[in-house]
C-alpha cells in the first residue's frame, strides 16, 4: 500500500466550475472566492468577510429537523456575485478544494465542510449502529456532494495537515476515528474494535479505528477531531 501524500496547502488564481479562488495562510488558512455567475453555499458561521455587493441568503436543506435533533446546522447560507467572499474555520488546519467532474461524488465527515459551488447537490446520511459508541451514543453524519452539472468544487477544512491515499481494490487502511476527512463512495468503511490486556490481573482496555477498503481515495488529518458530546 502506498503512503498517504500531503495535499497542497495553498492556491493562487485557481479557476474551475465558474469561480476563481485563493487559499492563503499558515496556521488558520482562509479561502477567498471570486464570484461571477456561479453561486456558492456554505455554513453561515465560517464567513470571514465579503464585498458589500455580494448577496447572502438562506439555502434550505431537506431533512433539516433530523440534523437539528443531532445538533447540526439546520440551514446553509448562499452567496451570489459578482464580488468576493472569504471563509475560515475557527481552528488550526488545512483548507483545500476538491474538483468534481460530472457524475462524481464525495463523502465528507461532518464538521469538515467549508463551502461548495451551487452546481453540487448536497445530501447527508446518518451513521448508526456500533459506531455510535465513538460519538457519544448519538451517531454522526456523513455529508455527500454530487456533481449533476458539468463540474463543481467543494472546499473542506482539515485539522492539522491533510493527507490523501488512493487505495487499490481490496487494499485497506485503519484510521483513528477522529482522523479521516473524506472518501470516495466506492470506499467501504467499518468500525473496528480491539481489546487490549495489560496483564493477568490488570483490567482490559479497548482501542477502536475506522477501517477503509478500496478502491478509491481516502483523506486523513494529522490532528484528530472528535464530535462534541453532552459530557
Amino acid at each position: 500500500m502506498a503512503v498517504p501524500v500531503l495535499l497542497p496547502t495553498a492556491a493562487h488564481d485557481e479557476s474551475y466550475a465558474g469561480v476563481t479562488y485563493h487559499i492563503q495562510g499558515e496556521l488558520v488558512p482562509a479561502l477567498s472566492v471570486e464570484l461571477a455567475s456561479m453561486p456558492i453555499y456554505f455554513e453561515h458561521h465560517v464567513l470571514l468577510w465579503k464585498d458589500p455587493q455580494v448577496d447572502v441568503g438562506i439555502k434550505a436543506i431537506q431533512g433539516a429537523f433530523k440534523r437539528m435533533v443531532a445538533g447540526m446546522p439546520v440551514f446553509l447560507t448562499e452567496a451570489r456575485g459578482p464580488g468576493r467572499i472569504a471563509f475560515s474555520r475557527d481552528g488550526v488546519g488545512h483548507v483545500f478544494g476538491l474538483h468534481l467532474a460530472h457524475g462524481q461524488s464525495v463523502d465528507v465527515r461532518e464538521h469538515q465542510f467549508l463551502a461548495a459551488t451551487e452546481s453540487l447537490e448536497y445530501g447527508f446520511t446518518r451513521v448508526k449502529g456500533v459506531s455510535n459508541i465513538l460519538f457519544g451514543g448519538t451517531g454522526f453524519f456523513i455529508d455527500s456532494f454530487t456533481c449533476r452539472d458539468q463540474e463543481g468544487i467543494v472546499w473542506l477544512h482539515g485539522y492539522g495537515n491533510v493527507f490523501e491515499i488512493e487505495l487499490k481494490s481490496g487494499e485497506q487502511i485503519d484510521i483513528e476515528p477522529g482522523g479521516w476527512i473524506y472518501k470516495d463512495p466506492s470506499v467501504e468503511m467499518q468500525t473496528m474494535f480491539q481489546r487490549l490486556s495489560t496483564g493477568l490481573f490488570a483490567s482490559a482496555a479497548q482501542i477502536s479505528w475506522n477501517r477503509f477498503t478500496g478502491p478509491g481515495r481516502v483523506a486523513l488529518q494529522s490532528m484528530y477531531f472528535h464530535m462534541p458530546t453532552a459530557e
